[in-house]
């Protein structure tokens, strides 16, 4: 792990986890030694995080020294709370603990009083069962967008039919009961939408699109506004 994600890896975990917390709390959680932990400890130090404790006893953070105050309305609290809050409602485990992660670093940045809104936020979500199932590519799909890379997919259509094509993947776009993927396929030679519980396989790849994604992304939102799919996105995405 490079040192600089190691060291805002150590600094969440100071955030998040009750202090004090000890060396091996933090070796464990962040998986390197505890030479490591009283290594960059130190680094953290000196580069202005006000880290109160010490070996033996425990560690709690005071200031981190990084990320300044932020001047947020009630308001924008009550908008991050409710948002975060619906991620984590969503049927995904790992946006589920990526919004636990945003809201201590939100947290982290807040003067006192205004932790105590976010804290105490009067808005809440209450969903009895996940939002959207659980499906287990989606990680493997996100990080092919992320990396412009291609994947290539065993899909299966309204039909039953099975295909397996090579596409770019571009956007994952949450529906109101579906996800869908949003696509280049190589097979068609077209845009295409998929929905990801249709997908049975995925497989990675090495064959890079970089850096034409956001290009092409922004050419298919706009080719599905011109057409109004947005009314009818359900019919598009079924038609595949």
């Amino acid at each position: 792990m490079p040192r600089s994600d190691r060291l805002f890896r150590l600094l969440h975990l100071l955030r998040s986890l009750p202090p004090p917390v000890t060396a091996q709390q933090l070796a464990s959680s962040a998986g390197v030694s505890l030479r490591s932990v009283y290594r960059d400890i130190e680094v953290l130090r000196a580069g202005g995080a006000d880290i109160d404790g010490e070996r033996g006893y425990g560690y709690t953070l005071v200031n981190d020294g990084i990320m300044r105050p932020q001047a947020f309305t009630r308001l924008e609290i009550e908008a991050i709370a409710l948002g975060m809050a619906e991620v984590r409602h969503m049927g995904d485990e790992a946006l589920a603990e990526a919004a636990g992660a945003v809201l201590a670093k939100v947290a982290a940045t807040l003067p006192s009083k205004t932790q105590e809104h976010m804290v105490h936020a009067i808005s809440h979500v209450r969903r009895y069962g996940q939002r959207y199932a659980p499906l287990p590519d989606v990680d493997a799909i996100r990080g092919a967008c992320w990396m412009e890379r291609a994947l290539v997919i065993d899909y299966s259509d309204r039909h039953g039919a099975s295909t397996r094509r090579t596409i770019w993947p571009l956007a994952v776009v949450y529906l109101e009961q579906t996800l869908v993927l949003l696509s280049r396929c190589c097979l068609r030679d077209d845009f295409r939408m998929f929905r990801l519980e249709r997908i049975r396989k995925v497989e990675a790849t090495a064959i890079s699109f970089r850096p034409r994604r956001s290009g092409l992304l922004r050419r298919y939102l706009r080719e599905l506004e011109e057409r109004g799919a947005d009314s009818k996105a359900s019919d598009a995405v079924s038609a595949e």
